[in-house]
């Protein structure tokens, strides 16, 4: 699994797993404790691979730093999320030396980490992989199938105006 399914949703805590949408929304899993929730498309929901941090050259996604902290940590648990602010900036710091010190607040960093022990607690981090490298493999299909269906609307294109002109004489 990657982060593409995995939500975030306000007011409620944890993380949630995308299983199915329906008309009105969405059904979703917690990772906590494996329950369903059903989700109104009126509640403000994240999808972890849309996060980005802020840094001093742009922005870096979620994914991306979340593979920094398991490299760091050999894939192992990082450090509680309920440690002072000092110590959580200083790890970060260490994760990612150009985050944008401005605009990624202490409560962010805490998120970032608390997601991270519940994705290392269910064994998701070794899955953990950047959206874009994974779009990047499907990318050469995704042409090919672009080509063969412009080759066949071409191919129909000729053959529709040629009974239009067999029908004119």
């Amino acid at each position: 699994m990657n982060l593409e399914k995995i939500l975030a949703i306000s007011g409620k805590p944890g993380l949630y797993a995308l299983k199915v949408q329906t008309r009105t929304g969405f059904v979703a899993e917690s990772l906590v404790d494996g329950k369903k929730v059903t989700v109104s498309l009126k509640s403000n929901v994240s999808l972890l691979s849309e996060i980005s941090i802020y840094t001093y050259e742009g922005e870096k996604p979620l994914a991306e730093v979340m593979k920094l902290i398991a490299d760091k940590e050999d894939k192992g648990p990082a450090i509680s999320h309920k440690e002072d602010n000092a110590t959580l900036l200083a790890y970060f710091k260490e994760v990612l030396p150009n985050y944008d010190e401005d605009r990624v607040y202490p409560s962010d960093i805490k998120k970032i980490l608390n997601w991270y022990n519940m994705l290392q607690g269910k064994g998701l981090v070794t899955d953990l992989a950047p959206a874009a490298a994974e779009s990047a493999e499907e990318t050469p299909v995704l042409e090919e199938e672009k080509k063969a269906a412009e080759k066949k609307v071409a191919e129909k294109k000729p053959a529709a105006k040629k009974t239009a002109k067999a029908e004119e004489e």
